[in-house]
């Protein structure tokens, strides 16, 4: 699983991508189905702007894409809220996931087989 990080109108420094990484790692982990995990780190340069500080996160899955976007003050908070956000968003990605494929084998078996 490869994490990228990328940024907008702000250098990406090491302390920052190994704290995203780091943080979005952890939540990966509980997943094994993620192909890819990309992050754009945006500031808004607007001084009017409420949260300048603007994280995105598009997770590649094997049936699907989960998309998640958190704004704050700080880059690190709203990095923090991001994580937060993809683990509720894994977790229930991941049980309906489970419960389709559990649904659909007893889709095919009907009353009269399962009483024999």
């Amino acid at each position: 699983m490869h994490i990228h990080v990328n940024g907008k109108n702000i250098e990406i420094t090491e302390a920052i991508k190994a704290y995203v990484k780091e943080k979005i790692g952890k939540v990966a982990a509980r997943y094994d189905q993620i192909q890819g995990i990309d992050v754009v780190l945006t500031v808004i340069k607007n001084p009017a702007a409420e949260g300048k500080n603007i994280a995105e996160l598009s997770c590649k899955t094997n049936s699907g894409v989960i998309r998640c976007e958190e704004a704050a003050e700080s880059m690190y908070a709203s990095i923090d809220l991001l994580a937060d956000k993809f683990a509720r968003q894994i977790t229930k990605f991941k049980d309906k996931n489970i419960s389709s494929s559990k649904a659909s084998i007893r889709d095919g078996e009907t009353d009269e087989e399962i009483e024999e």
